[in-house]
């Protein structure tokens, strides 16, 4: 706390230093240099509280496999509904994606609870080149495709193509993919890491909050994670019968709905 006010009073002294003075150039450095400080400790607690939440959403998939995401990964970088096309059956699936730094985890949706996901597997995004595609033939999977591109594996002959349904989705996740590189390097550059018993810790909390023998919460995952979109807000001052008539859904009419409140039938 102490460290995130340095920046504030370097900022003073340098204020009402004088430009010509010995020390300014001095001045002017360190405030810049407790800047980053600051930011990288409040950009740290950030993670560190974005683990707590990953950990849950974590938890709410349905048939988990494999290591915990926060194994090696500790942000979400971008999460959406796309189309999967895998070889060598080329068969199209609609998966939920969700890219972390290191890794892309892809479930699918339940039938009936469209909140509920089922896990199906992961990319590891470390060794995965990632091909913006033309609309058009497609030469390795020898299909018609449009608004797609190509993740493929540096290391084995894995391939996948991901078609969105507007030209804007996959800009969207062009740029989410380059995002994640940036991430990973940034990471790197800085150290940052978590440690065991943080990840330990993440999971256990998140274990609690789901007990065995008992359901799911419904959750919003690809929703509650995307952390860098802001949120509209309702003012404080808006009564709070508006609030939840807001919130409240409208109710569907149907035709037994409406019949039944005529008079003749009451009776």
């Amino acid at each position: 706390m102490k460290i995130c006010k340095y920046p504030l009073q370097l900022a003073e002294l340098l204020k009402y230093t004088n430009p010509q003075h010995r020390d300014y150039k001095d001045v002017d450095a360190a405030l810049n240099a407790m800047k980053n400080v600051a930011r990288l400790i409040n950009e740290r607690k950030r993670r560190l509280e974005n683990i707590e939440k990953i950990a849950r959403w974590q938890s709410s998939i349905e048939d988990w496999e494999g290591e915990d995401v926060l194994s090696r990964s500790s942000e979400l970088i971008f999460s959406g509904e796309v189309t999967k096309l895998s070889q060598p059956q080329n068969k199209s699936q609609q998966r939920m994606f969700f890219l972390f730094d290191h890794q892309m985890i892809y479930c699918k949706k339940d039938l009936l609870r469209r909140d509920m996901l089922y896990y199906k597997g992961r990319l590891d995004m470390d060794h995965m080149e990632v091909i913006d595609l033309e609309d058009g033939r497609e030469k390795d999977f020898n299909i018609s495709v449009k608004n797609a591109l190509k993740l493929r594996s540096l290391n084995t002959e894995e391939i996948h193509i991901l078609c969105t349904k507007k030209p804007e989705q996959k800009a969207r996740w062009l740029k989410a993919f380059s995002d994640e590189r940036r991430q990973v390097l940034h990471d790197r550059e800085t150290g940052f890491s978590l440690t065991d018993l943080q990840k330990k810790q993440a999971m256990l909390n998140a274990c609690k909050s789901h007990p065995a023998g008992k359901p799911k919460a419904v959750t919003r995952p690809y929703c509650d994670f995307l952390l860098r979109q802001k949120h509209p807000s309702l003012p404080t001052a808006l009564p709070q019968q508006q609030v939840f008539m807001l919130a409240e859904p409208k109710r569907k009419t149907t035709f037994w709905h409406n019949i039944g409140r005529l008079t003749p039938f009451k009776k």
